[in-house]
């Protein structure tokens, strides 16, 4: 099945072809064309149909349990979450970073996600 951003289109306000960009929005990159003399942008569907799944996930807030495991805390990721990044990333790491940024504060990073994200924008800006 062909993408439509792979054929040309044309601006609907200028008639002139449109360039391939990309965007970066929260670490999500988004494959768009903008038009060289308005400026307008047109947003692939899909990319955007997965930027609004991420809004509506980070403006959610959890209650999850901190539980004792051997000598160790565990807390466990929802379920939404764990699809999410194994949607965007088709495969998923068993390990995280986990970073102590400020009092009352951690951070999960999946370093799987941060690397494939890098190699997704090189990909991009080689096809540009």
């Amino acid at each position: 099945m062909t993408d439509i951003f792979e054929n040309t289109i044309l601006c609907n306000e200028c008639n002139c072809k449109m360039q391939r960009i990309q965007l970066e929005k929260n670490g999500f990159l988004l494959r768009a064309v903008q038009c060289p003399k308005c400026e307008k942008r047109i947003v692939h569907p899909h990319d955007e149909q997965e930027y609004k799944q991420f809004i509506e996930l980070r403006n959610r807030s959890f209650s999850v349990k901190l539980r004792m495991v051997g000598n160790s805390y565990t807390v466990s990721i929802p379920r939404e979450i764990v699809n999410f990044i194994k949607e965007q990333e088709r495969i998923m790491s068993d390990m995280v970073k986990l970073c102590f940024e400020e009092a009352g504060k951690l951070s999960l990073e999946f370093e799987e996600h941060t690397k494939n994200l890098n190699n997704k924008l090189d990909k991009i800006k080689g096809k540009i």
